[in-house]
């Protein structure tokens, strides 16, 4: 929201021709969710109702064959010496059949939006308009606009000349925004182009008057360019696309108005929810803390559960002697496992040395061999 008081006001050649004050609705609350929702209800008032005809798809003389007859139930057109006979009609399945659940002209087109909540969503996209860093995230070229919102002096609603607006906008630096959409313009893609909408154009500046003297045939002719005067702001140019932050060029007349349109004897400002967003330092004055109650303490925490065949601990509490039993399996097992290398390196050595006297076996056995049996000459002595 613009937190300043006063507002400065320009004259059409750029510079400062005096003061005015900030009015009230500038600094309505912003909600971006009103503005939403109001703007997709009411683009949708604009609408025209379309439909296909009635006869498509069935203007065919076709009857279904019923059972019996080892095909489907679908209406099939009559007569014969053609490929058209005994094909499927009507349906959204077959070809040149109708669409499935035809539109009809009789659909709810339009919305009713609550009066209230147009004026909320109203009174936000004005109070947005006036922050400068939402009408540059909305795409806006305002760096050489000395001011947001930018008010010119009265004089601007009797401006006729489309060659006196370009020099109204250069000297107040809004001229940048109005060649950004002038360079945006391009060939619509799609079937739009046939159908008068064949350009498609960013947005520019809103212009904002209080009394018609010429300003709308001077500017009208501006790419980008809108005009509006104050006493019917649309929420559909306030807010295109339901994205807050049009960049704004008011009157000082239409500026002073909405003091008039807006206000005690006007049309209601809505209330801001906070008045004080700092909600931190809230809970913590000293007023709040002094009325609320002590803290509490926290809950008693409990253990977690654990499971007893793999948790010795666990087990301890149901069975100790079982509890004992596997401690001493385990420490037995870590036995084991640290005299591994140590019975290794034993039984290695006993297989090395045995191995060292199997070769003087062998040897020894190849010698008594050779002497022949003792038994071949029988059993008796010589």
């Amino acid at each position: 929201m613009a937190a300043r008081p006063l507002v400065s006001v320009f004259s059409l050649t750029g510079d400062k021709s005096g003061e005015t004050t900030l009015p009230e609705v500038m600094t309505a609350p912003i909600r971006p969710d009103i503005v939403q929702f109001v703007h997709t209800n009411m683009n949708k008032n604009k609408r025209q109702a379309y439909a296909v005809s009635v006869y498509a798809g069935k203007q065919v003389s076709a009857e279904s064959w019923g059972t019996g007859r080892a095909v489907a139930r679908i209406p099939r057109v009559g007569g014969g010496g053609t490929s058209r006979s005994g094909q499927g009609a009507f349906g959204n399945m077959c070809r040149g059949g109708r669409m499935f659940a035809p539109t009809k002209t009789w659909r709810k087109w339009h919305r009713k939006i609550n009066v209230t909540q147009k004026r909320y969503a109203v009174a936000s996209a004005l109070a947005a308009s006036a922050v400068p860093a939402l009408v540059m995230a909305r795409g806006h070229r305002v760096d050489e606009v000395p001011e947001i919102p930018l008010v010119l002096d009265n004089s601007l609603e009797s401006a006729k000349k489309t060659s006196a607006a370009k020099d109204i906008l250069a000297a107040v630096g809004a001229l940048a925004d109005v060649e950004k959409a002038a360079d945006s313009k391009q060939i619509r893609a799609g079937k739009g182009k046939s159908r008068n909408r064949r350009y498609t154009l960013r947005r520019g500046p809103l212009v904002i008057y209080k009394t018609n003297d010429g300003v709308e045939q001077a500017f009208r002719n501006l790419p980008g360019v809108e005009l509006c005067c104050v006493s019917r702001l649309n929420l559909l140019q306030l807010a295109p696309g339901g994205h807050m932050g049009r960049f704004c060029i008011w009157s000082q007349a239409a500026l002073d108005a909405l003091n008039e349109i807006y206000g005690a004897e006007g049309k209601s400002i809505p209330d801001a929810l906070m008045n004080n967003a700092d909600l931190a330092r809230i809970i913590n004055s000293d007023e709040i803390q002094s009325v609320l109650n002590p803290a509490q303490r926290a809950n008693k925490k409990y253990l977690r559960k654990k499971n007893p065949l793999t948790s010795i601990k666990a087990l301890a509490k149901l069975d100790p002697y079982a509890a004992a039993a596997r401690e001493s399996e385990q420490r037995a097992e870590a036995a084991r496992k640290d005299k591994k290398a140590e019975i290794l390196a034993k039984k290695r050595a006993t297989s090395k040395s045995k191995k060292q006297y199997r070769a003087q076996g062998k040897a020894f056995y190849e010698k008594v061999s050779q002497q022949g049996s003792v038994c071949e000459n029988g059993f008796a002595l010589s």
